[in-house]
Formats: structure tokens, C-alpha cells, sequence
């Protein structure tokens, strides 16, 4: 009897560890499912944000289905110096999250990105006067397809992605300041190393943020608020993973309109 009663607490502490970490695995769930649930309706936003704007920019097309021309918002929007102001609007959107990170709730982070995506496909419309629409549908999807893939990867494995994550956060700094570069030199070539380079690194740290949002829920301790936010702001870094490695791979594979 008394080695049952010696034994026993050591089975109700396994008992309850194997709770916890059934109701660890059953969060880690719930937070990763809401990041990505958050970063589909970012995703849904821009793309009816910049559908419409694009409708709205387009004057018609020729009978072969070329773009006849620009309506007085397109050409204000895209040909005009407030293209500068579209063009950089979200960038102001990332810098006020950076600034307001912390004392933002969950609910206004969470409007605030919603807001966001809708800015990002404004900016985003010009690409479907650029490019043709079936283009732009086959390089969604093959974007898609790999973020799936590559997410996937940086939540199962068990290797440590943290070294890599280093390596990519230098090469996306080397990233920026070639495409500064370009936009005064507007070489071909550079143009085309700096799409190749930046698909490898956007596809890089998709698997890395995800690992990353893995690892920051398991080692934190977060209650229902926090939960929400954090799950919001995760959505934001993945979504502009995804939308960062469709315009590359855009630039790379894309069919221009004429």
C-alpha cells in the first residue's frame, strides 16, 4: 500500500503534464489557424481592392483585349505624382504598426490591418493593368502552392530555422537597397537578379516566420487579448511574405499587356 501511495502523486503529475501539453498542442492550433484565417481576409481585401480600383482605372479594351486606355482616375493614380503617395501609403501603414505596436488592443490591430490591406491593393491595382489577368491568376495560385508548402515545412520541422533567419533579414537590407538603386538605373538585368533573389529570401522566410509564430506562442504566456493581437500581428508578418514573393515571382514569370 505504501508504494501505491508513494507512486501515486508520480502518475497524477504525468497525468497532468500529458494535459498540458494536450492543451498546448490544442492552442498552438487555435493561434496559428487564427493567423491564418486573419491573413485570408487580408488577402481577399487586397485582391477586391485592387480588382475594383483597376475597373475603375481602365478606360476599355480593344477588340483583341488590350487596354484601350486610362480613365482621369487611372492616369491620376498611375501616371500622376500622387502615384508616389499610393505607392508609399503602406509603408506608412507598416510604420505605425511598428510604432503603436504596443499599446494597440486586439481589436484595433486587428482593424488597423484589415485597413492595411485594403491601402496594399490600391497600391497593388497597377499590376492588373500591367499584366495580363490570366497571369496574374497563375502566379497567385503558384504562390499560393508554395506558401503552403513552405509553411508547412517551417511548422513541422524540428531543425532550427533561427540561424537562417539572420542570413535572410540581411540579404532582404541588401534587397531594399538594390531596388533603390534600380529605380535610378533601370537596368534589366539587375531588375531580373533582384526578382530571383527576392522570391529565395520571401520563400526563406515564410518557413522562418512560421517557425518563429510556432516557437513565440509555446515559450509565451498569453491570455485571450493577447492571443488575438499577437494572432493579428502574425498575420500581417505572413501576409506580407505572401505578397512580397507574388509581385517577385510576378516580375519573374508574368505576361505584360501590350
Amino acid at each position: 500500500m505504501s508504494n501505491f501511495d508513494r507512486n501515486a502523486p508520480v502518475w497524477g503529475a504525468g497525468r497532468a503534464q500529458q494535459t498540458s501539453a494536450v492543451e498546448m498542442d490544442q492552442g498552438l492550433r487555435s493561434f496559428m489557424l487564427g493567423v491564418y484565417n486573419n491573413m485570408a481576409i487580408g488577402l481577399g481585401i487586397t485582391g477586391l481592392a485592387a480588382l475594383g480600383i483597376s475597373m475603375l482605372a481602365i478606360a476599355g479594351f480593344t477588340p483583341d483585349g488590350k487596354i484601350a486606355g486610362l480613365t482621369a482616375l487611372g492616369q491620376a493614380i498611375y501616371l500622376s505624382p500622387l502615384k508616389w503617395v499610393v505607392m508609399l501609403a503602406p509603408l506608412a501603414f507598416i510604420m505605425l504598426f511598428s510604432f503603436k505596436a504596443e499599446s494597440m488592443s486586439a481589436a484595433s490591430a486587428r482593424t488597423m490591418f484589415f485597413a492595411f490591406a485594403a491601402v496594399m491593393g490600391v497600391s497593388m491595382s497597377s499590376i492588373l493593368v500591367v499584366f495580363t489577368g490570366a497571369s496574374v491568376t497563375r502566379v497567385f495560385f503558384i504562390t499560393a502552392a508554395a506558401f503552403g508548402a513552405l509553411s508547412l515545412y517551417g511548422y513541422t520541422t524540428k531543425k532550427s530555422l533561427s540561424g537562417m533567419g539572420s542570413f535572410l533579414i540581411m540579404g532582404l537590407i541588401g534587397l531594399i537597397i538594390a531596388s533603390v538603386v534600380n529605380l535610378f538605373l533601370a537596368s534589366s538585368a539587375l531588375s531580373f537578379g533582384i526578382s530571383v533573389i527576392g522570391v529565395l529570401i520571401f520563400a526563406g522566410l515564410t518557413a522562418y516566420d512560421t517557425q518563429k509564430l510556432k516557437d513565440m506562442y509555446v515559450s509565451g504566456n498569453f491570455d485571450g487579448e493577447a492571443t488575438s493581437k499577437a494572432s493579428t500581428f502574425g498575420a500581417l508578418t505572413l501576409y506580407l511574405d505572401f505578397i512580397n514573393m507574388f509581385q517577385f515571382l510576378l516580375a519573374l514569370v508574368g505576361n505584360r499587356n501590350n
